[in-house]
């Protein structure tokens, strides 16, 4: 009876042991053959815009007990991207991990400016060894152009200001580009382009960049009040882009001084006051705000006053008028002095001249004839008297 069950409990023991010693195998740490290495990072999947770098550390795990030579590669799934494997600063194409070790390796991929929005799978590979699949999820639609951002495209201003524009020339292509800077305007008005605080007409771009530039414009001196339209553009050979900048000229400033009677000249005593009546005209198409009245070159001793000294407003093509207070020193000797009258407001000024004869005192006439008189009479005296000898 036990010879006949020997055989069978026999083969069945050592089927027992075999799947033990198999099942012990299998639990047990890669042997250091093909297969002990794994490639690893902790971001599979990343997001990212057109034109924008996406970085991924990659591990080099060795899980053998015998250093492994790992030869690395990257597949780029049949997409057009440029992309960098890098170890210390390098490009690496092999790596020598000891057993139990770790190195690092890092993968840097630029998405290109055109392409379209979605997700996009590459692989690191270490051939026989271990894949590592990535994902980069496009967030938006990628362009191929060149675009010409301002700051602030609307400014307003009167006749006399520079309008300017501060500007970002960015270049969203692949390739350097060269660009050939215009303005176009209405006539008479001057526009400068700017960069690096230069006149230019043309400005060089590598691919990715961007310069900072300025628009400069002027209007000519006789402009009308209105909105004036400015176009700018930026073309190169395979590409263009345009910014329409405005200018709004709230008026044209004018401002006359004068007197009543147009005459720019008075005459006063020494010591006396004279009252001069002046006119104030708005020659623009703009209003005056807060005309201010002064004098300048005031002789020594004088006193120059207004009344009043300020106008509040003056709308265009009307007068205002005030009076110039024009008191003497009681010191002045005989003869012409010049007094300059100015009104101004914060946009416009003017300024007349005007000559002020002194003059004596009847009194001092009157004395001066005396004297000359007892000199007269003096010297007929001596003649009477002595001219007979």
């Amino acid at each position: 009876m036990l010879k006949r069950c020997g055989k069978p409990l026999a083969a069945l023991l050592i089927l027992l042991l075999s799947g033990l010693v198999w099942s012990s195998n299998a639990g047990l740490p890669k042997a250091a053959a093909a297969g002990t290495v794994e490639l690893y990072t902790p971001y599979v999947e990343l997001s990212a815009a057109p034109g924008e770098s996406v970085s991924y550390p990659v591990d080099v795990i060795n899980h053998g007990t015998a250093t492994q030579k790992v030869g690395l590669s990257f597949d780029a799934g049949g997409n057009f991207w440029k992309y960098e494997l890098t170890a210390g600063g390098r490009q690496v194409q092999q790596l020598a991990v000891k057993g139990g070790d770790t190195q690092s390796v890092n993968l840097q991929l630029e998405v290109p400016l055109k392409i379209n929005k979605g997700s996009y799978t590459f692989a690191v590979n270490a051939p026989g060894q271990d894949s590592l699949t990535l994902k980069v999820n496009v967030s938006e639609q990628g362009t191929f152009k060149t675009e010409l951002a301002v700051d602030q495209s609307n400014m307003e201003g009167h006749s006399d200001t520079t309008f300017t524009y501060s500007a970002v020339l960015r270049n969203h292509t692949a390739q350097k580009q060269s660009y050939a800077l215009a303005a176009q305007a209405a006539d008479g008005w001057d526009v400068r382009i700017k960069a690096d605080g230069n006149s230019v007409t043309s400005v060089a771009l590598e691919a990715g960049a961007e310069k900072n530039i300025s628009i400069e414009a002027k209007p000519p001196e006789q402009v009308k009040a209105g909105t004036y339209k400015i176009p700018v553009t930026a073309t190169s050979g395979s590409t263009s882009t345009q910014a329409e900048l405005e200018a709004v000229v709230t008026g044209t400033y004018g401002i006359q001084l004068s007197t009543s009677d147009n005459l720019l000249s008075t005459d006063v005593k020494a010591g006396g006051e004279r009252r001069i009546n002046l006119v104030i005209t708005n020659t623009g198409s703009a209003p005056l705000e807060d005309v201010s009245l002064t004098s300048q070159g005031t002789p020594t001793g004088w006193e120059v006053s207004f009344d009043p000294s300020t106008v509040r407003t003056i709308a265009p093509g009307e007068t205002a008028t005030t009076q110039a207070i024009i008191k003497s020193s009681g010191n002045s000797l005989p003869g012409d002095y010049v007094v300059t009258l100015s009104a101004a407001s914060a946009a416009k000024s003017a300024t007349a001249d005007m000559r002020v004869t002194v003059k004596t005192s009847v009194f001092w006439g009157w004395i001066g004839v005396l004297i000359i008189a007892a000199v007269i009479g003096g010297i007929y005296y001596l003649f009477r008297k002595f001219g007979r000898r």
